[in-house]
């Protein structure tokens, strides 16, 4: 199987819940999608101890390991051949994910042809399983 670039920096994702909207836990009205509060006398703008964070730009990950997965490679999400063909030049920085519409029969397809241009795919017994055991 294909091995990632060597990561020269050591990977950590720090887990953060997401940012919620000021207010959203009170009133139905105010959907929880985060929205820069803009009020005067807002609390979280105001950034007060005991409110909820603000959204900052010093909560980012680090460039260089930012959306890489454990295993080393980045994530690509492929619906067909075609993109799966695309991935050739650029395999062992990128794995491939099989979208979740595709069916088994594309799927098979395209699992076969990633063994033979050596594509790591992560999910590669997704779907197929179940299907060959009924």
């Amino acid at each position: 199987m294909v091995a990632p670039l060597p990561n020269k920096k050591k990977i950590v994702k720090r887990t953060k819940g997401g940012f919620l909207r000021f207010h959203s836990d009170r009133f139905l009205r105010v959907k929880p999608a985060w929205r820069r509060p803009r009020g005067i006398d807002n609390r979280v703008r105001r950034q007060f101890r005991g409110t909820r964070p603000l959204v900052k730009i010093g909560y980012g990950g680090d460039k260089r390991t930012k959306f890489l997965l454990p295993n080393g490679f980045k994530n690509f999400n492929i619906s067909n051949l075609a993109e799966l063909e695309m991935m050739l030049m650029v395999n062992r920085r990128y794995a491939a994910t099989i979208s979740a519409g595709v069916g088994a029969k594309l799927r098979k397809q395209i699992i076969a042809r990633a063994h033979q241009l050596d594509i790591r795919i992560t999910n590669e017994r997704a779907k197929l399983k179940r299907e060959e055991n009924e």
